[in-house]
């Protein structure tokens, strides 16, 4: 990448960053943190403690926690709320409540004795009990074992199905989306998605870039025809979607079916499709199919050199994040303001 352009992408990462964590500041989100004994996790909650990002509450021994944080100079670690998920008094109560949660698969009340021993289930159940509003895991665990018990218990917002996986693409030319900012859908979650699912997507996306990126969302619905171009089962499920997105959700500005020049080159959008209050203008795209979601946001980070910021996972009743193990303790405080932006905004919705 020319070097002018690394600096001006650099600018943008570092703008949209101070914005999701100023946003974050003040609005005492409980954000519960399982791997609570972990250093990078640690550094990262003394940081979130000190400039007032969220409420930390951390799993895992109060006796190790309190040595390590002695140990690394963590000043701000009591302020943390710290639960210990061998030891605590509730942890019947915990149990008891997993036990009727998932009695239809046939859990028995030892078992889930045994369960609420792992952080990243009493990590969701904090969160379903109404103890915590977010969490962020992933430091120390796989993708899977963090989103297991989130899907098992958190479950999806209410009229919404889909979960799926978005990034925060932000690009060093500026002339797409918001000032180089948009937000690309599914790229995570959904191999095959349903009108439904797709429409869901949509919406969800769309409170994607209000919470995190800050941006007012103009959504288009992506094909390999525009407005009838070509005919196919599949753009029909694109035109289906839409007209779904727009019925579950009347203010969305949302359009479709787009190809992607179409979306986000103004001249190409008043070309194919004229009169349309999207086109050329889009800032969130969605994608017909993971497959070509994902292919795109790697593309385009490749060679557009832009920042992906994600996935982050939406459609959840309340926002459970995942990081990379190779994750850094910056990484970890902004995956935490992502998360306190994404429970304002649910909250908001409720």
């Amino acid at each position: 990448m020319h070097p002018e352009k690394n600096i001006i992408l650099i600018i943008n990462i570092m703008d949209l960053i101070h914005v999701i964590r100023e946003r974050a500041k003040g609005t005492k989100k409980r954000i519960v943190l399982p791997e609570g004994t972990e250093e990078r996790t640690m550094r990262a909650a003394d940081i979130i403690l000190e400039d007032n990002i969220a409420h930390i509450i951390l799993l895992g021994n109060k006796a190790v926690i309190l040595d390590n944080a002695s140990h690394w100079d963590l000043k701000n670690i009591s302020k943390a709320t710290i639960i210990d998920p061998i030891h605590h008094d509730r942890k019947q109560y915990f149990a008891e409540m997993l036990a009727e949660i998932r009695k239809s698969k046939g859990i028995t009340i030892d078992q889930a004795t045994k369960l609420v021993e792992d952080p990243l289930y009493l990590g969701v159940l904090l969160i379903k009990n109404g103890d915590a509003d977010g969490e962020v895991a992933g430091a120390n665990n796989s993708t899977g074992d963090v989103l297991r018990p989130a899907f098992q218990i958190i479950k999806t917002q209410p009229g919404f199905t889909a979960v799926s996986g978005a990034f925060i693409m932000i690009l060093p030319n500026k002339t797409y989306g918001d000032d180089g900012i948009l937000v690309f859908a599914d790229c995570a979650v959904n191999p095959d998605p349903t009108v439904k699912e797709l429409a869901e997507i949509a919406i969800a996306s769309a409170q994607t870039a209000r919470a995190i990126a800050g941006i007012e969302p103009r959504v288009a619905m992506l094909s390999f025809s525009t407005k009838g171009s070509a005919k196919h089962e599949k753009t029909e499920k694109v035109i289906e979607a839409t007209a779904l997105a727009r019925l579950l959700n009347p203010e969305l500005l949302i359009d479709g079916e787009l190809q992607a020049d179409a979306a986000i080159i103004e001249a190409i959008g008043q070309k194919k499709a004229p009169g349309s209050a999207i086109a050329g203008k889009a800032n969130v795209l969605v994608f017909p199919s993971l497959e070509s979601g994902n292919i795109a946001y790697k593309l385009v980070q490749r060679l557009a050199g832009a920042e992906a910021i994600g996935p982050v996972l939406q459609g959840m009743a309340a926002p459970i994040n995942d990081l990379s193990r190779g994750c850094s303790v910056e990484d970890i405080v902004n995956l935490v303001a992502i998360t306190v932006n994404q429970a304002n905004t649910i909250q908001n919705k409720v």
